[in-house]
């Protein structure tokens, strides 16, 4: 006698009815976790944007400008409040022409339906720390120095991340809906 080998017809449907009840119910959580990515990719490109600007300030022993963009990041750009692109520059002394060693790093917000709001424009001075310059020549100036958040949002997700600057330089990420506590060490 032979034995059957295989699934039977009901096997098989009762298998393919969990298995798309699962996947039903794991889809709105799947799809916050992906803008929930999306919104940390943005927040650690503008993390390591405003580090670069730091660095290049001390590196440079010159002023540099970390500045929000609409437009195609470059040494002409101009800066944009809550734009959806970046870039790090260096500032020309009195005297001097800013000419293509001046510009240092830019770059798109790599994330879709992730939202920015912050100021278009932050100065670094030699020791990396924040610092007001009246005439950056870029149409936008550095405002007297303070701390200063971006916020960074999508409608998708369920977090809403921030990206803070100290008055000293300390660039840290943190979570908006947390409050900064021993056991929330990620909140704002």
């Amino acid at each position: 006698m032979k034995t059957a080998r295989g699934f039977t017809l009901i096997e098989f449907t009762v298998t393919f009815v969990v298995l798309a009840l699962l996947t039903v119910l794991t889809m709105p959580s799947i799809g916050a976790w992906i803008a929930n990515a999306r919104m940390r990719s943005v927040a650690e490109s503008m993390q390591n944007g405003l580090r670069m600007a730091q660095v290049e300030a001390v590196r440079r022993n010159r002023q540099t400008v970390f500045a929000l963009t609409n437009a195609t990041p470059g040494l002409t750009a101009t800066p944009a409040a809550n734009g959806s692109k970046w870039f790090v520059r260096a500032l020309a002394l009195p005297g001097e022409t800013a000419d293509a060693t001046f510009y240092v790093q830019g770059g798109d917000f790599p994330g879709q339906n992730v939202s920015v709001s912050g100021p278009a424009i932050l100065c670094f001075n030699s020791m990396g720390r924040l610092v007001a310059n009246a005439s950056t020549g870029l149409g936008s100036n550095c405002g007297t120095p303070a701390d200063v958040a971006y916020n960074i949002t999508n409608t998708s997700a369920d977090r809403r991340l921030q990206v803070q600057v100290s008055l000293a330089g300390r660039v840290r990420m943190c979570d908006r809906d947390r409050s900064l506590a021993s056991g929330q060490p990620d909140g704002c």
